[in-house]
């Protein structure tokens, strides 16, 4: 789809339409198992063995986060149509933040499946980021579908490169309520979300993007300073930062 031709909203319903379209009749193996006294029960576990069933959010929040299906690829593709509705609601609440969505994507190797199939999940993300930038208020914080996002496809570039190329003062609000939620972490050297693997580029891409696009449009959202300088420092490598004198004293090193 252009999405030039479409507003974030329409692109969105699209994305989500097409998606249901290329996982309408996915099921779970025949073979699935799981354990009934953890997971669920065994009417449940024969619902994702059919096509197109309505499985309610508790089955689907028990369903996605599971970590040890035999072919997590087949049960994602199952459940992505009212999966990927659920998650644009903002009606997927994990335990400690939507990255885990994003590693339950991940373990599905979904960017190995055939290509309609992967090109209708980069589509739904795509236009999900697009939307939560354009939105005042979307249902998950734009920090934490960036997570979500780097998690699934294994990459922050696009993600970031979509956040620098919008200039709507709406995804500016937003990049100035992300820099303040992540100024903590990175200014440790850490990651804002837990990741698999890939730590340290993930958060030297994070810290480098972030130093070098944020401070002009904070400043122009009159942004306080203390948020600038912590924007400021996490650019800077580590012994320079910690002995600036705007580095907040809760992190120094001593």
């Amino acid at each position: 789809m252009n999405s030039n031709n479409t507003t974030p909203q329409r692109r969105l319903d699209c994305a989500l339409n097409s998606l249901a379209s290329a996982f309408s009749g996915a099921t779970a193996r025949q073979d699935e198992a799981q354990c009934d006294c953890h997971w669920g029960s065994e009417e449940e576990l024969s619902l994702l063995k059919q096509p197109g069933t309505q499985l309610g959010l508790d089955l689907l929040d028990r369903t996605w986060n599971a970590p040890d299906w035999k072919d997590h690829g087949a049960v994602l593709r199952r459940i992505l149509p009212e999966f990927s509705r659920a998650l644009a609601a903002g009606l997927v609440e994990p335990l400690f933040g939507m990255h885990e969505v994003g590693q339950s994507f991940a373990r599905g190797r979904w960017q190995e499946w055939p290509a309609l199939k992967s090109a209708a999940v980069w589509e739904f993300l795509h236009a999900w980021w697009a939307h939560t930038l354009s939105n005042t208020s979307p249902a998950v914080p734009a920090h934490e579908l960036l997570a979500l996002c780097a998690e699934a496809s294994g990459t922050l570039t696009p993600w970031l490169g979509a956040w620098e190329t919008n200039h709507h003062p709406v995804a500016s609000q937003h990049l100035a309520a992300a820099a303040a939620h992540w100024e903590c972490d990175l200014l440790g050297d850490e990651l804002p979300w837990e990741t698999w693997e890939n730590e340290d580029s993930l958060r030297g891409e994070l810290a480098y993007w972030l130093a070098r696009c944020a401070p002009a449009r904070l400043r122009a959202l009159e942004a306080p300073d203390e948020l600038l300088h912590c924007v400021r420092l996490v650019g800077l490598p580590g012994p320079v930062r910690w002995s600036d004198p705007h580095f907040p004293n809760r992190h120094r090193h001593y």
